[in-house]
């Protein structure tokens, strides 16, 4: 712990200075490692503020007092005023008077920031980033050991926090009324008689399957996942979206469905470098489709190569890559050890060997996925 007014090593440094062309590369390092240590905190009292519904009760009821906020959360009012300054010194909330008196100040969530902290349903809710980098640093010191050692960390429970469900609002707000309808020839197939037939492999807790289910009223969607916690809860949100007559979830892996056939849509939605034995499910979901079946991939939105410096978003992928995903299917002797970065090409040599014959990159443009139609 630090007294009052002491810097700290990267304050220090970032004082001290270096002149010269070496000296301003470290210290521009300097800089960023002390901007990411701000962007780390800052993302921990978010999580804060998602967990115990801080900004839900700012957003539904209005501006509040530390005492006002702390009594519509069933929080500590010492523990929530420290909070509100911090997020209103962050340009996160807003404040009616600074300079008044600590209890008497009231704080509110800016309208244009509802949709990113407040409004799961909103496509840009961002707030869920606060559970993924908590959850991910839980288990930063198994991961040392297991570099060492070659295995996978052993898995997460999902509790306290639950599932951050990063993609449900993409889905309910795009799967169904932009992304598969620019499919044309399948958008016709889900709208027509008999019923599409659809297996959701690594569903998670459904919402694709859910998504797909509302906007085309005629399919059946089977949803599939290994967690059964995910499943337990896809399961009722199913029942709550009024789908459940037509979109059923099961535990199983996605390699032992190989022999029911027959099933016009086989999705894998940003799940497939998760896989420890992508080709394996691959060549069970070509053997589940029918004759004229698609088989439709959307994962990350990578480089084509390998490019140094990459941008924003690799960065992103690599970052997720080390601490989650590599290590997630590391725990099989037989991993393909895909990682978060799994490039065009790569999922093209997996499709062949699946005994796909075409991988078609599909004109479905977004920020963050790239989405992929593999062929019988």
């Amino acid at each position: 712990m630090r007294s009052e007014g002491e810097a700290g090593p990267l304050e220090a440094s970032l004082a001290a200075g270096d002149p010269g062309p070496a000296g301003a590369r470290t210290d521009a390092l300097l800089e960023r490692l002390f901007g990411n240590a701000l962007g780390a905190l800052e993302l921990y009292t978010i999580y804060l503020g998602d967990r115990l519904g801080l900004y839900r009760a700012l957003a539904e009821s209005g501006p509040a007092t530390s005492s006002q906020l702390a009594a519509r959360t069933g929080t500590t009012e010492r523990y929530v005023r420290e909070w509100l300054e911090q997020h209103a010194a962050s340009d996160l909330l807003a404040v009616d008077d600074p300079r008044a008196e600590p209890l008497a100040r009231r704080y509110w969530l800016p309208p244009e920031h509802i949709p990113v902290l407040a409004d799961r349903d909103d496509v840009r809710y961002a707030a869920h980033t606060g559970v993924e980098l908590v959850r991910a640093g839980r288990w930063l010191p198994q991961l040392v050991e297991a570099f060492r050692v070659g295995n996978a960390p052993p898995p997460l429970s999902w509790e306290p926090e639950g599932r951050a469900e990063a993609n449900r609002a993409r889905f309910i707000n795009l799967l169904g009324t932009e992304w598969l309808p620019a499919i044309v020839d399948l958008d016709v197939r889900l709208r027509a008689e008999p019923p599409a037939q659809i297996i959701d492999v690594a569903c998670g807790t459904g919402w694709s399957s859910i998504a797909m289910a509302q906007a085309y009223p005629n399919i059946n969607v089977l949803g599939v996942d290994l967690d059964h916690d995910a499943i337990n809860a896809a399961r009722k949100s199913a029942e709550q979206a009024g789908v459940a007559d037509r979109v059923t979830f099961s535990v199983a892996d996605a390699t032992d469905l190989g022999g029911a056939g027959g099933y016009d849509l086989v999705t894998v939605f940003e799940a497939l470098h998760d896989m420890s034995r992508p080709v394996d499910v691959l060549s069970a979901a070509r053997r589940m489709l029918s004759e004229d079946g698609t088989l439709l991939v959307a994962d990350g939105l990578v480089a084509e190569e390998f490019m140094v410096p990459a941008s924003p978003r690799e960065r992103t992928e690599y970052g997720w890559s080390v601490v989650s995903c590599l290590p997630g299917a590391m725990g099989d002797p037989q991993t393909a050890a895909t990682g978060a970065v799994m490039r065009p090409s790569l999922l093209r040599q997996y499709a062949l060997q699946a005994g796909f014959g075409e991988v078609e990159v599909l004109p479905i443009h977004t920020d963050y996925w790239r989405f992929y139609r593999l062929f019988q």
